[in-house]
C-alpha cells in the first residue's frame, strides 16, 4: 500500500516538473525576444536620430551663411562703421549686383503703390518676377563680398529679413477667387513693403 502511494507521489511530482519545463522554457523564450527587441527599438532609435542629424547638416551648412531664416531685425549697424574694399567695390560683378538691388528696392516701392491704388490688386507674379529668390540672393551675395567679414555678420542679418519678408508676402497676397482681400491682410502686405523698402535702404546705406 505504502509502495502503491510512493509509486503514485513520484507519477505525481514528474507530471508536475513535466508541467514547469514548457512555462520556465517559454519564459526563457519571452525574456529573450524582449531583450531583441528592446535591443531592436534602441537600434531604430539611433538610426533615426542618425538620420535626422544628417537631414539638419544643410541646414546647418546654410545657418552658417544666413543663420536662422528671418530672425533678428534689419537695423544690425551702423553703416558708418561699415568696412568696405574700393577695389571689390568698384568690380563689375558688385556694381552690377548694386544695381540690381536698387531695383528690387525699385519694385517694393511700386508694388507699395499699387496696393495704394487697388487693394484688391494680385502682385503675386510681379514678387515671383521681380523679386526672384535665386537672383535676388546672387546680388544680395555678390555685393556682399565688397565688406569685410565684420560688416557681412550684419548685412547677412539684413539679408535674412529680406528674404523672409518676400516669402511671407507672397503667402499674405494669396486670396482665394470671389473674396475680397480683408483689410487686415492688405495692412499685413503694406507693412510687410515698408519693411522689406527699410531693409533694402539699409543695405544700400552699406556702400
Amino acid at each position: 500500500m505504502k509502495f502503491t502511494a510512493t509509486i503514485a507521489l513520484l507519477a505525481v511530482s514528474v507530471s508536475s516538473c513535466a508541467a514547469f519545463a514548457p512555462s520556465t522554457l517559454g519564459a526563457r523564450q519571452a525574456t529573450s525576444l524582449s531583450a531583441e527587441e528592446t535591443s531592436r527599438s534602441q537600434f531604430i532609435q539611433q538610426s533615426l536620430a542618425a538620420a535626422a542629424a544628417f537631414a539638419v547638416l544643410p541646414q546647418t551648412a546654410s545657418a552658417a551663411k544666413y543663420g536662422s531664416f528671418g530672425s533678428g531685425s534689419s537695423s544690425v549697424l551702423d553703416p558708418k562703421s561699415a568696412e568696405i574694399d574700393s577695389d571689390i567695390l568698384a568690380s563689375d560683378s558688385v556694381q552690377k549686383a548694386l544695381q540690381g538691388i536698387k531695383g528690387y528696392s525699385a519694385t517694393v516701392a511700386s508694388m507699395k503703390a499699387t496696393l495704394e491704388s487697388d487693394p484688391q490688386a494680385d502682385i503675386g507674379s510681379a514678387i515671383r518676377r521681380e523679386l526672384d529668390f535665386s537672383k535676388l540672393r546672387s546680388d544680395l551675395n555678390a555685393a556682399n563680398e565688397a565688406f569685410d567679414e565684420d560688416t557681412q555678420r550684419g548685412t547677412d542679418r539684413i539679408i535674412r529679413v529680406i528674404l523672409q519678408d518676400i516669402t511671407e508676402l507672397e503667402t499674405a497676397n494669396r486670396q482665394k477667387p470671389g473674396i475680397p482681400r480683408s483689410e487686415i491682410r492688405l495692412g499685413n502686405m503694406k507693412a510687410k513693403l515698408d519693411k522689406l523698402g527699410k531693409a533694402f535702404g539699409e543695405y544700400l546705406t552699406m556702400v
